[in-house]
């Protein structure tokens, strides 16, 4: 292994991230040589998925066996410390993702060694403390693996014992006698070898169970309704040091530099946990996925950077959308599906869908707790099981958050207690008038608040304590499964708006909105990270800007939708939901050739899977558990027809060539706010060039960096871009090259953020400087240009630049300050990135981006 490079004395704050999906097929010896790309390409650092040892054919990461090695798939410790090494060589970092939430229930099951010891020892085991379950409970930890009941599996013989060789975390192999279902290995306890097998397994310390018994008894603690990620209990801080030591001691050695955390809502205590993160690696520059829904605001006492940047994703898009567009796309969504609700019922049916079927194991889990508490007071006792379990479901459905942070023993900070009294007085509303269910409201609103309920002075108990962060670590699952992973699917009005963290209801932002945004993260979490496209999102930064255009003209969305659906309609199965063809034309629009872009036709086989994903996730004709085979057919025939159609390919290019300008605008205008707005601008995979990805696992296909490369040399040589795509990473590199270069205009408190004057709505632009200085570098970027062109276009529209002389660095063009048309400075650009041209900068070279 190379020689380590020295621990920097202070945390680094990076130029900017570009992510990277490591696996089998793309090993950190592979993102190494792509290092020298990546530096002339300005990144500041590159941000690897997660790194440690994960499940046999992981393709991501997050489901993490071994927390003591570095994954071999990935090419092990060696790989990763020639990655690092290659990083820093070129003055760049290495952020690594972190899974602090949840490990791997693996096929076979001995891949997780901690995991394989808790069911062959029990509560005997050291790791028993790792996972949070009850290693002691009545029946066993659950293990629903079986095709079928139990009983059945047993009759016929399909549970047998054996021998097995179990690899040992030495690399030795422990012979043992073991439980064998297919593909299924267990461990047997000690002393019961011999026993028939209906006893033997009586006796072990695990359930075997039929899968459909998971929804309804689950007895250990996972992330979301995933059966096979077992949460892990880093609260505690032995299970903390040991599945943080190697990323710890790599962070010591030099070989990372930073970190971004996985789901911490999942955690019992999250601030506590980035407390310890902050203490045990020297205040590495971290951030967290974090999700803010709406308004909300990340708790100011939360040790990190900030968040991943979903609050910034749908702000930014935001601001392509035109808001009076939204009831032109409610009426051509009617209209198709003769669905008159509104997003919220639809939310509230798909929230009681989950909490009654996927969750309900989590509901008993609190409902059981509560009326525990209830039982031991002689005050409560009356509160009855069925009503408490009536009360829960209302107030988790009411949540309109992941969660909120209240800590066992701590007064609940306002902000956060507020937020569960607003849910709960939603919850109201739904529970009707009852006085004994009303009151039972009160009494779980106290307790997860950790107020005094019951007998006088009792706030704290064993039980009242795991409540709260029962509560809240059940709050998350049912607001991503609900909204995000159903009601989203179901509600494919305005696609661009059903992303993590959006709201389908709201479509538009304006100027003001987003300049208010920024100045608050200055002001607050400067350095957090800001994004478009991640491994999670439903679709890429360029598949939503494409769909803009929508909102500035959705009379003729109207129309061609109806023409498209005219085109085949031969093709239409009785069967396909409405709801699933609305996404299918929106995805197809937004996919279809674009001009000057490399990107390859979608085809049938990606649009298939899409479709598949998202015809589940909707649950509402077929599911992932209960998939119906003929209706599925029926709507990935029809986007078959519809790709091979040459009427549907006609209508798809004659919207793209009359909405190309207001597509070209939000695809690079997006891109160029995020790049220079507040925050470490994440680039995603291959996101620096126009990339049309669907979901997971569509955003995981191999990227050409190679030809990326290449076009990025040739524009370094003085070609001019061909095609959005070029253009779009041209604007990258310089973008990034510029923050890298001047990074006192954007990192921390003292690199302000300026609304800059205009005297239009159809363009954002704003500064960015040191301090109380003049800004020294200016971002515009036209917005609504459809709208723009029925009013006659710019006309006398003016931007007031501070005074000095300007340069866009985009495009090399030199402009005074003071008033200046914008028909003249955005004459053949959408977006313009200007630089003084004077000597306040004397490292800056306008010519290449890079500091001399």
């Amino acid at each position: 292994m190379p020689e380590p490079a020295e621990r920097p004395a202070h945390r680094i704050v990076p130029s900017s991230t570009y992510r990277l999906q490591l696996h089998a097929g793309f090993t950190a010896d592979d993102a190494a040589r792509l290092v020298p790309y990546l530096a002339d390409l300005g990144v500041g650092h590159v941000f690897a998925s997660p790194v440690l040892q994960a499940a046999p054919g992981s393709r991501h990461g997050y489901d993490v066996v071994d927390h003591g090695r570095i994954s071999a798939e990935i090419g092990g410790p060696g790989a990763l410390a020639r990655l690092s090494a290659a990083v820093h060589a070129h003055g760049m970092g290495l952020i690594v993702d972190v899974v602090p939430n949840h490990m791997a229930i693996p096929t076979p099951i001995w891949h997780n060694l901690a995991l394989w010891d808790v069911l062959e020892h029990g509560p005997a085991s050291p790791h028993a403390r790792w996972f949070d379950l009850d290693a002691s409970a009545t029946g066993g930890i659950l293990v629903p693996v079986l095709g079928r009941p139990i009983g059945q599996v047993l009759a016929d013989g399909e549970i047998t014992t054996g021998l097995a060789d179990i690899p040992q975390a030495d690399g030795t192999l422990r012979t043992q006698e073991v439980v064998r279902y297919y593909d299924h290995v267990l461990p047997i306890a000690r002393g019961t070898e011999s026993l028939g097998i209906a006893d033997l397994l009586e006796h072990q310390w695990y359930r075997l169970a039929h899968w459909k018994v998971a929804d309804d008894e689950l007895n250990y603690r996972r992330f979301f309704d995933v059966d096979t990620l077992a949460a892990v209990r880093v609260e505690d801080p032995v299970v903390f040091e040991a599945t943080h030591a190697v990323l710890l001691r790599l962070r010591e050695e030099g070989v990372i530099d930073g970190f971004r955390i996985d789901h911490p809502d999942g955690l019992a205590d999250p601030r506590r946990y980035l407390r310890d993160l902050e203490a045990a690696s020297g205040g590495a520059w971290t951030v967290i996925e974090k999700i803010l829904e709406g308004e909300e605001r990340l708790p100011g006492d939360m040790p990190c950077a900030g968040t991943t940047g979903y609050d910034a994703l749908w702000r930014v898009g935001g601001l392509f959308h035109d808001p009076h567009g939204a009831q032109g796309l409610t009426r051509a969504w009617q209209q198709t599906t003769g669905d008159l609700r509104p997003f919220r019922r639809i939310a509230q049916e798909a929230t009681e869908l989950i909490i009654s079927t996927s969750l309900w194991a989590e509901v008993e889990r609190l409902t059981a707790l509560v009326h525990r508490i209830c039982q031991e007071d002689i005050r409560l006792r009356d509160t009855t099981r069925r009503v408490i379990q009536r009360v829960l479901v209302a107030l988790l459905g009411a949540m309109d958050r992941y969660r909120a942070y209240i800590v066992p023993g701590e007064p609940a900070p306002r902000a956060q207690r507020e937020a569960i009294l607003e849910s709960a007085a939603r919850a109201r509303r739904e529970l009707g008038e009852d006085e004994d269910v009303l009151a039972a409201l009160d009494i779980v609103v106290a307790l997860v608040c950790g107020d005094e309920v019951g007998s006088a002075g009792r706030t704290a108990s064993a039980d009242r304590a795991e409540l709260i962060v029962r509560f809240a670590q059940t709050c998350g699952p049912v607001h991503a499964k609900a909204l995000e992973d159903t009601a989203f699917y179901r509600y494919p009005r305005f696609l661009p708006v059903t992303e993590v963290g959006a709201d389908p209801e709201r479509i538009g932002v304006e100027v003001e909105e987003l300049h208010e945004h920024c100045v608050t993260m200055v002001r607050t979490f400067p350095d957090s990270m800001t994004t478009l496209s991640t491994h999670d999102t439903k679709r890429s930064e360029d598949v939503r800007a494409r769909l803009a255009p929508l909102t500035e003209l959705p009379e003729e969305w109207e129309t061609l939708l109806e023409r498209l659906r005219e085109a085949t309609a031969a093709d239409r199965g009785e069967r396909v939901d409405p709801a699933v063809e609305v996404l299918l034309w929106q995805t197809l629009v937004a996919t279809c050739p674009l001009p000057g872009a490399s990107e390859e036709a979608l085809s049938p086989e990606r649009l298939e899977t899409y479709l598949t994903k998202a015809m589940r996730e909707a649950k509402v004709r077929t599911t992932w558990t209960d998939p119906d085979a003929e209706y599925e057919a029926e709507v990935h025939a029809l986007g078959r027809a519809a790709l091979a159609s040459a009427e549907v390919a006609e209508l798809l290019a004659d919207w793209t060539r009359r909405t190309a300008p207001a597509q070209r605008a939000a695809i690079l205008g997006q891109k160029l706010v995020q790049l220079t707005m507040p925050g470490v601008p994440d680039v995603y995979q291959g996101a620096e060039v126009v990339s049309l990805t669907l979901v997971d696992p569509d955003n995981r296909r191999e990227v050409d960096h190679a030809a990326h490369a290449r076009a990025l040399a040739r524009l370094r040589g003085g070609a001019h871009p061909e095609g959005v795509a070029e253009e779009k990473l041209w604007l990258t590199h310089r973008a990034l090259r510029l923050r890298r270069a001047r990074p006192e205009l954007f990192q921390g408190r003292t690199a302000s953020y300026r609304p800059v004057p205009t005297t239009t709505g159809h363009v954002i632009a704003f500064g960015r400087a040191f301090g109380d200085a003049e800004p020294e570098v200016i971002t515009l970027a036209q917005r609504l240009p459809l709208g723009l062109a029925r009013r006659g276009g710019w006309g006398e529209a003016q931007v007031v630049l501070p005074p000095g002389r300007w340069r866009d660095l985009l495009h090399g063009r030199g402009v005074e300050g003071g008033a200046v048309r914008l028909a003249d400075l955005l004459e053949h650009s959408p977006v313009a990135l200007l630089v003084r041209e004077d000597d306040a900068a004397p490292g800056w070279s306008l010519e290449d981006g890079v500091q001399r």
